[in-house]
C-alpha cells in the first residue's frame, strides 16, 4: 500500500520540494499547533528533506559524470565554497 503523502513528495522537483520544507519548517518553529497536525508536518518535512537529499545526490552525480579532463577522461571536480551556492 502506498502512502499519498510520500507520493506526492515523490514527484516534487528540487525547488518545489525545499520551498515546501521552509515553508513547513517555519509552520512548525512558530508553534501553536496541535499535537496531531505538528506530528503530520513533522513527517511531512522528512520526507520534503530526504526527498531533496535524494534530488541533490542524483544532481551531483550527475555533475562528476559530466566533468571531463583534456583527453576525455572522467576527473573529479570539487567546487570552491563560493561556487557551490
Amino acid at each position: 500500500m502506498s502512502d499519498p503523502v510520500r507520493g506526492a513528495v515523490d514527484e516534487l522537483a528540487f525547488d518545489a520540494a525545499l520551498a515546501e520544507l521552509e515553508q513547513t519548517v517555519a509552520e512548525l518553529e512558530a508553534g501553536g499547533l496541535p499535537l496531531e497536525k505538528t506530528l503530520a508536518l513533522y513527517e511531512r518535512a522528512v520526507s520534503l528533506q530526504q526527498r531533496c537529499e535524494r534530488l541533490l545526490g542524483e544532481a551531483e552525480l550527475r555533475v562528476r559524470r559530466l566533468v571531463e579532463g583534456a583527453r576525455g577522461v572522467v576527473t573529479e571536480a570539487e567546487l570552491r565554497d563560493d561556487e557551490a551556492g
